[in-house]
């Protein structure tokens, strides 16, 4: 019976493990302007416009008076925004907009940054896989040629 036992839950934490491994790894879903350094983004806090970015659903989110509103641009009040150039702060935190004021005092030092190295710049190969990256198109063909097996999609 302790062996049955033991054996179970042995499978159950390499099961855990496996999916853990899964969902901690979303390259290739970042936009090309993520910072670089992550394997895994769920949200970016963008501390010049205190917006975040909902990198899942490709999503910004910001303050529209009282309510957070969900949306696949920013509006036009940010028009002088460049996502490319402001610095994006990652939070693997459900739901970060929800304790906005701890992030704002939090990354406060951030606002006005604009030295942040984003994925579309970058020489790393793991960030060729990002659609609109300068080398995806080379990457998609190594990839359809069989160079690509070790990698991940």
């Amino acid at each position: 019976m302790l062996a049955i036992l033991l054996t179970g839950t042995i499978a159950f934490r390499k099961a855990d493990a496996q999916v853990r491994v899964n969902v901690n790894f979303n390259i290739g879903s970042q936009p090309v302007w993520g910072p670089v350094g992550y394997d895994y983004a769920e949200y970016y806090y963008m501390p010049d416009i205190e917006a975040y970015y909902y990198v899942p659903s490709r999503q910004f989110i910001y303050l529209d008076g009282p309510r957070w509103v969900w949306a696949p641009s920013l509006p036009p009040r940010y028009r002088g925004y460049d996502v490319y150039h402001g610095y994006k702060v990652v939070i693997n935190e459900p739901r970060p907009y929800l304790h906005h004021n701890t992030y704002k005092v939090r990354y406060a030092g951030y606002r006005g940054r604009h030295d942040q190295v984003i994925i579309r710049d970058s020489h790393d190969s793991k960030y060729y896989r990002v659609k609109g990256h300068p080398e995806h198109g080379n990457w998609k063909k190594e990839k359809s040629r069989g160079r690509g097996r070790g990698h991940r999609d």
